[in-house]
């Protein structure tokens, strides 16, 4: 079965990683079939590309994405959407909408 999961690239304190479709017995940073994008954790402002032709393309033939990559899918799909860390909800404003 195939995964679109993130693959470790970078140095030491600097995490950067490449989003590729890989066989899901290979190893975190092993072999890979493609690389469909890259998402960096040190940069604020568009942390991540994707090529979502290709994320389509390997969705359509039964990939399963990490839960992390899923959610860069949604971002990349729908700009509007925020990262969940950036949804900054207080108790007071969850009493308001409730």
């Amino acid at each position: 079965m195939v995964k679109i999961r993130m693959r470790r690239t970078g140095c030491k304190n600097h995490a950067a990683y490449r989003i590729v479709a890989a066989d899901e017995r290979s190893p975190r940073d092993g072999k890979f079939l493609e690389i469909l994008g890259w998402y960096d954790t040190q940069i604020k402002d568009e942390n991540f590309k994707l090529n979502i032709e290709r994320v389509d393309y390997w969705l359509s033939k039964g990939a399963k994405p990490s839960t992390t990559v899923a959610s860069l899918i949604r971002r990349a799909k729908n700009p509007n959407v925020k990262p969940h860390h950036a949804r900054k909800s207080t108790k007071a404003e969850a009493k308001k909408e409730g």
